[in-house]
């Protein structure tokens, strides 16, 4: 008899409500209408009509919540390169995305640079609902576009030697306000171990409701870890390192005692400054119980066996 193991976050797809112009965009799709749609979907240089929005869904990732409808999201986001508020989007209209290359170096067997757009192509596209944990007490869920984080680490080829990935920001004083600021440590850095990296939910994104990134959720390519604090979700990554020793990531290096290299979601470890048992859902303003790993601990508890001694959850 087979049976079937659900996954901590499963639940039927039925449940799950994504957000209303993007099922009407999914349903113009099917026919002559869908050509006209396309045509309105934000593209970049080289792709067909349409681009390569949106793209299938990839059924193993499922909620337990409705999708958070984008005007919420949208409109509610960190993005320190262009200010505090969280209103971001008006300052965030600066960033310019094109062209746009990565770097990828360090620990590698040869180093090289990718435009985002190449990178796609090789890589290619689905889509995944996930959860969103703010630090801050505040969640979403979202359909986010991209790939996992191993076919970028398979192009690489780290050496034997790379135990870390490290990854980082634009840095554009010009461009970017919040940069001028001396008080942070810019530009921003982020870090996972390589097992970390290769953990199937750890996703680079490259669109979100079936569109390329709008700049204030990090355009035009941005990391996701579902079942880490926000802030370890880098946004506008522009380089890619493979190191043997950790990184000092931008949130450590300003405040260690707040903000740690791991950030795991753990409802039981408050913030130094507030509780992080529950979390405000966006949109609804519903409080909700924060989940141990924001719920994916079946998949990324493991890797943290022998770990115990470190300061996961902060």
């Amino acid at each position: 008899m087979l049976i079937k193991r659900s996954r901590g976050w499963d639940i039927p797809e039925r449940l799950a409500t994504p957000e209303s112009v993007f099922l009407d965009r999914r349903a113009l799709l099917g026919g002559a209408a869908g050509l006209m749609a396309g045509s309105l979907l934000a593209t970049r240089p080289g792709f067909a009509a349409a681009g390569p929005y949106p793209a299938p869904r990839n059924e193993a990732f499922t909620l337990d919540r409705a999708v958070t409808l984008e005007r919420y999201s949208g409109d509610y986001n960190n993005f320190y390169e262009f200010g505090t508020s969280k209103t971001v989007l008006p300052a965030a209209n600066a960033l310019k995305t094109e062209p746009w290359t990565v770097k990828i170096d360090g620990l590698v067997e040869k180093p090289f640079e990718i435009g985002v757009d190449e990178l796609i192509r090789k890589a290619g596209l689905e889509e995944r609902l996930y959860r969103h944990r703010c630090v801050e007490a505040w969640s979403m869920a979202v359909p986010w576009t991209g790939f996992p984080l191993a076919k970028l680490v398979a192009m690489a080829k780290p050496t034997s030697g790379a135990k870390y990935v490290q990854f980082q920001t634009f840095l554009d004083k010009a461009m970017a306000p919040g940069q001028r600021s001396f008080f942070y440590p810019w530009p921003y850095i982020e870090g996972l171990t390589l097992a970390e990296a290769m953990n199937d939910l750890t996703f680079i994104v490259t669109g979100i409701y079936g569109k390329p990134l709008p700049n204030q959720f990090g355009a035009p390519i941005r990391l996701a870890l579902p079942w880490k604090y926000g802030f370890k979700s880098i946004k506008s990554i522009v380089k890619v390192s493979f190191t043997a020793e950790r990184p000092k990531t931008f949130w450590e290096g300003l405040q260690a005692s707040e903000y740690g290299f791991w950030a795991n979601v753990n409802p039981a470890v408050p913030h130094p400054r507030w509780s992080q048992a529950s979390e405000r859902v966006l949109g609804t303003n519903e409080r909700v119980p924060t989940l141990i790993y924001n719920g994916y601990g079946e998949q990324v508890a493991g890797l943290y066996k022998g770990l115990e001694g470190e300061r996961l959850f902060v």
